[in-house]
């Protein structure tokens, strides 16, 4: 067995570095399709005098750290097409047995449509379905069979645009893969299976997303009156760290976010901002202002506790 895992993680390496030669950033990934080298900020625990909200399961959220730390371990923020830094990372994860391709990076600006192979939907049809009703085609691009039969069309936006990660909310069954999400590459090794190109599709570049598919997955345009200026860069730069989230991450991510802009004062200008960003990753509105109602309190000196 662990000549197997090192012939899996010997392969995996291999791959991800052919990856890396066509411009692709990458991460080791264990067995589940998780990066495989965890958090060194995992332990964190904040002392809080309030309670915790319940969504929070040890403390409260970290920083977000992305990787200024200077060690390995913050999932799609390792990525790297740089040979001895990949090399790095898989000695330090001699476990992984498949690698992850970030998306939403330079030079490819990768997006990624993963039609998934549930019981009671077919997302290849809903995808025919929305191509047909907004009249455009997906070009001859990479395409990545999965074990449980699902494909990973790849794509590549334009460098301005943020494609943000969601769940079914293109059509159910069609989950986007975008800025601070990643991709299995083909080649990995699951407790499911091994990814692989479809036939014909290894050769090719991720081809131009559709401009009417990507007007489908970009959030619309937020009015200047939602969005004061007094918010800066700051809270632009909170909204995108909400955005970035996906599935696991979506309530930390947004309470995270929401405890910062109401400590720097700008939790009410921001709040439809963020509640909006929140909405885009799969949270429903009722969640997402529950959960800003709770940083408030928490972030919100109450009477007879201002700080000196």
């Amino acid at each position: 067995m662990a000549t197997t895992d090192r012939q899996a993680t010997t392969l995996a390496l291999a791959h991800a570095l052919s990856a890396a030669e066509r411009g692709l950033a990458v991460i080791p990934l264990s067995r589940t399709k998780l990066p495989a080298l965890r958090s060194p900020h995992r332990d964190y625990a904040a002392p809080s005098p309030l309670p915790a909200p319940p969504f929070e399961q040890v403390g409260s959220p970290p920083p977000p750290c992305h990787g200024e730390c200077g060690r390995f371990g913050h999932g799609v923020y390792d990525a790297s097409t740089n040979p001895r830094r990949i090399r790095e990372l898989f000695a330090a994860a001699p476990w992984a047995t498949g690698y992850g391709i970030a998306c939403g990076l330079p030079p490819h600006h990768l997006i990624g449509i993963d039609l998934d192979t549930k019981s009671d939907t077919d997302s290849s049809a809903a995808l025919r379905e929305l191509a047909l009703r907004h009249l455009f085609t997906i070009p001859a691009t990479v395409v990545v069979l999965t074990p449980s039969g699902g494909r990973h069309v790849w794509l590549s936006g334009p460098p301005e645009v943020v494609v943000p990660n969601s769940a079914g909310r293109l059509a159910p069954g069609i989950d986007i893969r975008g800025a601070g999400g990643y991709l299995v590459g083909p080649g990995s090794r699951t407790e499911h299976g091994v990814y692989g190109t479809a036939p014909g599709t290894a050769h090719l570049a991720p081809a131009p997303c559709p401009p009417e598919l990507l007007r489908l997955l970009t959030p619309p345009a937020r009015t200047p009156h939602r969005a004061p200026s007094a918010t800066g860069r700051h809270g632009q730069g909170l909204v995108q760290f909400v955005l970035a989230a996906h599935e696991g991450q979506r309530n930390t991510r947004l309470f995270w976010a929401a405890c910062r802009a109401y400590e720097n004062g700008i939790g009410p200008e921001l709040a439809h901002a963020l509640t909006e960003a929140a909405v885009r990753t799969g949270l429903t509105e009722r969640e997402a202002r529950s959960t800003l109602a709770s940083a408030a309190r928490m972030s919100t000196p109450h009477r007879g506790q201002e700080p000196d």
